[in-house]
């Protein structure tokens, strides 16, 4: 299993960078590869052509419906309905997202029957407790702590290079400190965590976002086995996000970058 970040910027897409969105990929014992894209913000669906055809994935998972997490998914329609070689042509890929996603897409389209995705985006919805399989890959949802319903994501995959063996990857999605927080934490090899705010500038508010502190905790807390530090806004300095990760957190610390790939 591999890790490739599509995008990490946080809120809004950066000059450097698309918001939220990351592509893990496996392959199965005959060789195939196997595609599913953890969220996908605004701006994120240009990056992804670099690393894969979008009507390749098969599935995309979603955490929550900040635009910065979902917005992209409705040029991914666009994408399927009108790629002139006929990619995605008549099928669906799985969407799993929060109950709404399917209303929010709505939104996001508008009214112009140009836009609708009904047909292309096959929209499933989260069940706590209730894992998906996709290939070799197990995407267990787990709910978090933030504004809107939000969930955090663990992908159970063969291990990279060595297929006999299962790994972790768990992804945060967007959350403060939270009991679902340190279960997805919990014996990760990799944890990608959010952390969007700074201590001693955002201690007011709670319930939102992660500091790199409370990132670091939750690593060391879960016992994973390395961090990487994701959704950075362009407005922090994320060089005291790190640092604070890793006053808190003792194991092999980074921050996200696009590009980056991961083999876990």
């Amino acid at each position: 299993m591999r890790l490739t970040v599509v995008g990490c910027a946080g809120s809004f897409p950066s000059a450097e960078s698309a918001a939220s969105s990351y592509l893990v990929e496996a392959d199965d014992a005959e060789g195939r590869t196997w595609r599913v894209v953890l969220d996908l913000g605004n701006g994120a669906l240009g990056p992804l052509q670099r690393y894969c055809d979008p009507a390749t994935v098969d599935a995309f998972a979603i955490s929550h419906l900040h635009a910065d997490h979902s917005a992209d998914l409705v040029v991914l329609g666009v994408y399927r309905r009108y790629h002139p070689a006929g990619t995605g042509a008549g099928t669906s890929v799985p969407v799993f997202g929060p109950v709404g996603t399917r209303g929010r897409l709505a939104q996001l389209a508008g009214t112009d029957p140009a836009t609708d995705v009904s047909g292309h985006l096959d929209v499933r919805e989260w069940v706590e407790g209730a894992g998906v399989d996709v290939g070799p890959l197990r995407l267990e949802p787990v709910a978090v702590r933030h504004p809107v319903p939000a969930f955090g994501i663990r992908v159970i995959g063969p291990a990279e290079g060595d297929p006999a063996r299962r790994v972790v990857l768990a992804y945060s999605g967007d959350t403060d400190s939270c009991p679902g927080l340190d279960a997805l934490a919990a014996g990760a090899d990799l944890l990608l965590c959010e952390a969007g705010f700074l201590d001693g500038r955002d201690d007011a508010v709670r319930g939102v976002h992660l500091t790199g502190r409370r990132a670091g905790e939750a690593a060391a807390g879960g016992g994973s086995a390395r961090l990487v530090l994701t959704h950075l806004p362009a407005w922090n300095d994320s060089n005291v996000t790190l640092a604070q990760a890793r006053a808190a957190y003792a194991g092999p610390t980074e921050l996200a970058r696009p590009g980056a790939v991961y083999p876990i």
